[in-house]
């Protein structure tokens, strides 16, 4: 199922759309229009009912990827002199170090494989060895391997020493049930180009509203001031800045979608056969799993590479390219690697497709030698 002309994108997103979808950024919208307006009002209330969290937290836009938001939500709900603890077993763990280490916030790497998920174990005592630690920022779905942190052990180990969330969950809200009545968090982030199915070019934080409350002066960017933007927002409907407003018509008409089809379980579940297929597929033609499957999340699939010398990711990645599939290259630090994303606007019938894609692509590379590359695999 090609798109028109346009490959379909196997990647942790920005996903493949549907027509509906991309139909609704054709018209243009004033920022300051009440139409506008009012469907952003509906969007964010859609987005924190899909959390069960509107009783509990706001949903507060940003412009810019989901990186963007993650940042201000660190700046804003942490304060100057707190402490972060990040469980970082892959890349995007990496980033929210980065990002901290930028912000000038104190914080703690604990260091977990990145074959393994973090275990609220070993969350409950990192926290118990420093008790000068005010912030847990967690990783739900670490794309970097596809690995699904068990966020709900997680949470319970931080509401336990009264340590505040902050939830990674860019690649997985919408996918994996998050319910904020049982799971306790200050601030949940995604993304409008994941598993909503959106375009990106928006992130959103759902933060607890008595927590942000409490966070003026904190940030240190007028443009990521979570709470600035949410005090504003409340205050006449409108974005402080010029907002993403094609990416927003895009993404209500992708919740409506969302909706229609049967919401979080329903998504969850294509996305959960789209992962099986392809494993199935794939395990088929040779190719080894990277992860095993009690931690392997519904969202992207990584896979050894061949050790077969004529393999060259480039020329594989172009060739399954021009059978109309896109996927992304490894991101893992000691294996040799390819990712194959499980979400978008697809289903298992066209990763059964892919899969007879790659088979016609090593063909034609001459490559029959499917055994990892990784000496250690």
């Amino acid at each position: 199922m090609i798109i028109g002309n346009d490959p379909v994108l196997l990647t942790p997103g920005p996903t493949t759309t549907s027509a509906a979808t991309r139909q609704a950024m054709l018209r243009d919208h004033g920022p300051w229009d009440a139409a506008f307006n009012a469907v952003m009002t509906s969007l964010r209330a859609d987005l924190l009912a899909i959390a069960n969290a509107g009783e509990t937290h706001v949903c507060v836009p940003l412009q810019g990827s989901g990186t963007f938001s993650v940042e201000a939500s660190i700046g804003t709900l942490v304060p100057k002199n707190g402490k972060v603890l990040v469980p970082q077993n892959g890349a995007y763990c990496q980033r929210i170090l980065r990002i901290c280490k930028y912000l000038g916030r104190n914080a703690v790497e604990l260091t977990v494989p990145e074959d393994k998920a973090a275990t609220g174990k070993m969350i409950a005592d990192a926290l118990d060895a420093d008790p000068a630690i005010t912030h847990v920022a967690q990783v739900h779905c670490e794309t970097s391997a596809g690995i699904l942190n068990p966020l709900a052990d997680i949470a319970a180990e931080c509401a336990k020493r009264g340590k505040g969330l902050i939830i990674d969950a860019m690649s997985s809200f919408g996918a994996i049930d998050i319910d904020a009545r049982k799971i306790a968090f200050d601030a949940l982030i995604s993304a409008s180009g994941k598993c909503l199915e959106g375009v990106p070019g928006m992130g959103f934080v759902l933060a607890r509203k008595a927590v942000l409350e409490k966070c003026a002066a904190n940030s240190h960017s007028l443009a990521m001031d979570l709470y600035d933007q949410w005090t504003y927002m409340e205050s006449n409907g409108r974005w402080r800045y010029t907002p993403p407003t094609h990416v927003v018509a895009a993404l209500r008409a992708a919740v409506d979608q969302f909706k229609a089809q049967g919401g979080q379980p329903a998504r969850g579940a294509r996305y959960q056969a789209n992962c099986d297929a392809l494993i199935e597929g794939m395990s088929r033609l040779g190719f080894r799993p990277f992860l095993a499957r009690a931690v392997q999340a519904p969202i992207i699939v990584t896979f050894h590479a061949p050790a077969d010398p004529r393999y060259n990711f480039d020329d594989f990645y172009v060739r399954l390219r021009d059978r109309g599939y896109v996927l992304y290259p490894g991101k893992l630090t000691k294996t040799e690697t390819f990712r194959v994303g499980c979400i978008g606007a697809i289903d298992a019938d066209e990763m059964r497709n892919m899969v007879g894609a790659v088979a016609l692509a090593l063909a034609d590379m001459g490559v029959g030698q499917l055994k990892p590359l990784s000496a250690a695999a």
